[in-house]
């Protein structure tokens, strides 16, 4: 397949697989300018559901232009090879540098990352959109700590006022361990669910783990509902007070116990260290 020309494209180089697509580095014929492709696996075309959420994941990203936020430059609806074309970003996933357990990278890059995610966050929730899906998987991050927020397929367009009166339950949608408990129960989402899932994702990045685990995903999905999250300090007693502090905040049941958007969260990221040794060479 790495000979396949599609349109105006030279697949080269095999990026990435999931569930139902495929990510490939191409060519652009004619301009030589490097780029990737998110098409769908062969086994899924014709599958209408997978096609839906490709059309949607692109039709979201061609609307959102900012430098911590991958950018779309075409979609290609046809029914029998669908894709889109984004900017060529090479690098891992945040989840793949967490199995990795490398250490060094998050020691100097946490606080970066956080920001760049907080930063293409706010930017993405102004736009209208509640990502729902926020998680290491769907932020990739290069070795100088360079971010690019991923994957709309589940993006969700914040309803108008009436609507939201209105309007009936949403279909739960999202990865269980960085859920909110909104989402699980169905209600209208606002930018606070998005804040609710960056909170599980801080806690991650400095303990390794998630804030709440179980043997099932129900058992995962109850304590989102009912367990108290702890502060990230008892796991890794370098953790800040403040930050622990801010990331318990955003790990709030009730959203409106949170940071009211994520430019709130920023301004309370930029105002602090996250690991005590950065207070202790301070200090020195």
């Amino acid at each position: 397949m790495s000979e396949e020309i599609i349109d105006d494209y030279k697949l080269v180089k095999h990026m990435a697989t999931g569930q139902s697509s495929q990510v490939w580095e191409v060519v652009e014929i004619g301009s030589s300018r490097h780029l990737a492709m998110k098409l769908l696996l062969p086994e899924k075309l014709g599958d209408v559901e997978n096609y839906n959420f490709l059309v949607h994941e692109a039709e979201v990203g061609l609307k959102i232009a900012h430098p911590n936020v991958i950018r779309i430059f075409k979609l290609n609806r046809r029914k029998t090879n669908p894709y889109f074309v984004m900017e060529f970003f090479p690098a891992g996933s945040i989840r793949l540098r967490l199995q990795r357990k490398d250490t060094q990278f998050f020691e100097e890059k946490t606080k970066d990352i956080l920001k760049q995610t907080a930063t293409g966050m706010a930017f993405m929730n102004a736009q209208g959109y509640i990502h729902r899906d926020l998680k290491p998987d769907n932020i990739l991050a290069n070795a100088s700590g360079e971010v690019k927020i991923i994957d709309f397929a589940l993006a969700y367009q914040k309803p108008s006022f009436f609507a939201s009166l209105f309007g009936g339950k949403q279909k739960p949608q999202g990865t269980r361990s960085y859920m909110s408990p909104e989402q699980i129960r169905c209600e209208i989402l606002d930018e606070r669910a998005d804040v609710y899932s960056f909170g599980c994702l801080a806690f991650e990045l400095v303990t390794g783990r998630t804030p709440f685990r179980g043997a099932t995903a129900n058992d995962i999905l109850a304590k989102h509902l009912k367990e108290k999250a702890v502060s990230p300090k008892l796991t890794n007693p370098r953790v800040s007070k403040p930050f622990g502090d801010l990331v318990l905040r955003m790990l709030a049941k009730k959203r409106e116990d949170r940071p009211r958007d994520f430019h709130e969260v920023l301004m309370a990221l930029k105002t602090m260290v996250l690991m005590e040794t950065e207070v202790q060479e301070k200090k020195s």
